[in-house]
């Protein structure tokens, strides 16, 4: 697929970050990285997409209703706000996802924009055929929205140096790097990137 590039920000809000509800080991360390990446393809007048979980009180994917996971980014909580330190570009697009009560929701492409559209959609209407992913969790959000991103037939970079993972089980980020690598995603750091 051709088109420009675009960034996506996966999920770096409060409650994945160290005091946090859902805290990933060292999540906020993404966030000076990330804001390099957002500052770059802002300069290049490239889009910038940022992913939020924004669940229900009561949803399936919390421990106490059959899920795995502890409540967290609750609507209209603190934990659900973006770190206070990401600095997230004038006119980036806002991807919302987890609103469904019946639904875990963990890739990006399960979200959609303020005006409803899926993120694979409003990314085709702007012209983009490469996205560069970034964020919390590796083992998670990041690696469900790699995935579903490849699917969904886009050039997939994964931003190595801005993404930390939360690993329930020993090695889980590692193995979630591979796994993306070889469905077909490229890694990069910042120091490495060069825009189309």
């Amino acid at each position: 697929m051709d088109g420009k590039s675009a960034l996506i920000v996966v999920d770096v809000q409060r409650d994945f970050c160290p005091g946090g509800a859902l805290a990933v080991p060292e999540g906020d360390l993404v966030v000076p990285v990330l804001n390099g990446y957002m500052e770059r393809f802002a300069s290049a007048g490239l889009p910038v997409y940022a992913t939020r979980d924004l669940h229900p009180e009561r949803t399936v994917h919390f421990k106490e209703y059959g899920g795995l996971w502890p409540a967290h980014c609750v609507v209209d909580t603190p934990g659900a706000e973006f770190h206070p330190d990401l600095r997230l570009p004038a006119g980036a697009v806002i991807i919302t996802k987890g609103t469904d009560p019946e639904q875990d929701s963990y890739s990006g492409f399960d979200g959609t924009d303020r005006q409803g559209r899926g993120l694979a959609e409003s990314l085709r209407a702007r012209g983009v055929g490469s996205i560069y992913v970034g964020g919390l969790a590796t083992d998670y959000c990041v690696r469900a929205t790699v995935l579903d991103g490849l699917k969904e037939g886009f050039r997939v970079t994964l931003l190595v140096d801005a993404v930390r993972g939360v690993d329930v089980s020993e090695g889980d980020s590692d193995r979630a790097v591979r796994e993306m690598e070889e469905a077909g995603a490229g890694t990069v750091t910042i120091e490495d990137l060069a825009l189309e």
